[in-house]
Formats: C-alpha cells, structure tokens, sequence
C-alpha cells in the first residue's frame, strides 16, 4: 500500500507503462491532448523530463534561453530514434522519482505521469479510474505550483469537485470531477468543457 507521495509517483508511472504496454502500433501515432503531439512524442517527452538530474534539467534550460518549447522540442529529438519498447522500458527502469522529478517529494514525479497518461488515455477512448489519493495530491500541488499555473488559470473561482470531497479558491463556482477539474488547472479546459458546470466557467483561463 502507498504511503508516500513517492510510493503514489511510482504507481502511476507503473501502471502508465503497463497501459502503454498494450497499446497498438498506430495508437502509438495517434495525436494526443498535446496539440500537435502524438502518443509517442507525450510518452518521450515525459520520459525526457523525468531522466533529467536537477543539474542538467538547468543546464538543458539554460541551452533553450529558458523557453519551454525550445527545450520539449531538444528532448523530443533526443529520443526521435528509440523505439516504442524501448520507451516502456526506460519509464519502468525509471520509475522511482530521481532529479527533476524528486522536487516537491515526488510531486512533480506524480502529476507528470498522471495528466500525460489522460493525454493518451483521453483521445484514444481508453478511460480509467484515478485512485482518489493521487487525486488529491496532484490537485493542491497544481494549485501552488507556478510550472504547472493552476493559481493562475483558475484565480476568481472556485473549484468544487463533483466526485470526491474537494473544493478551492474564491469565486464564482465550477463543478467537476476531480480529475475534469486537474485537467482544467493544467491547461486542458477546453478538453473537459463538456464535463464542467457553473458560473464560473467563464473565467478558465
């Protein structure tokens, strides 16, 4: 059983991997949540981020003028020939949160694998029950995290999960799901828009 935020990031890049597992050879280069991203580049780009140690995450920063889609392009390419396995198994081998994805006591780890997973789950009609735990604490780390900007995507409104016993912030309400409401937070409102309800919709940035 999970005890940890560490033991809950291990779990979701466990059961991402097992997911992936099973994937077919044009699931694979599907498109994905991410604009202009398939399946494979989400898989890569996770895997990329989270290999990083803090030291060459700040270095590779540093070498892309500090513009995130200069350095998600950089580490795309570096994986531009490692095939499907192999992917799979780099994110087993590399389950355990290290470097970049250690910050926050794995927290980062955890809401990386968790909404890239929804990435791909989402538009290849494969939906799965998120424990309500890793819920929980991707919710109130996306909420503080100025990477991530939750704060500033929902700032005016308040949050209230439909499903679980969650609410935050001030404001005009919008309703979901925990994991409609995580997404919203992190950048895919418009993905969830038929999931949501209330006054404050208006407001999501």
């Amino acid at each position: 059983m999970a005890t940890t935020v560490r033991d809950l990031a291990r779990l979701e890049r466990a059961e991402f991997a097992d997911m992936l597992d099973r994937l077919t050879p044009q699931q694979w280069g599907m498109p994905s949540l991410c604009a202009g991203w398939t399946v494979r580049d989400v898989v890569a780009h996770t895997i990329a981020y989270l290999t990083q140690s803090r030291t060459s995450l700040l270095a590779n920063m540093t070498r892309s003028r500090w513009d995130v889609n200069r350095l998600n392009a950089a580490a795309l390419r570096s994986y531009a020939e490692t095939a499907p396995a192999q992917l799979v198994g780099l994110m087993r081998r590399h389950a355990d949160p290290s470097g970049a994805g250690a910050l926050y006591g794995g927290r980062v780890a955890l809401i990386e694998c968790l909404i890239h997973q929804q990435d791909i789950r989402r538009p290849l009609g494969m939906p799965r029950m998120i424990p309500e735990e890793r819920l929980r604490v991707s919710l109130s780390y996306a909420r503080i995290s100025p990477v991530i900007g939750g704060s500033r995507r929902t700032r005016g409104v308040r949050l209230v999960a439909t499903d679980i016993c969650w609410s935050t912030g001030r404001g005009p309400e919008v309703h979901g799901s925990a994991e409609a409401l995580l997404l919203a937070m992190t950048g895919r409102a418009p993905a969830v828009a038929d999931e949501l309800d209330g006054d404050g919709i208006a407001l999501l940035r």
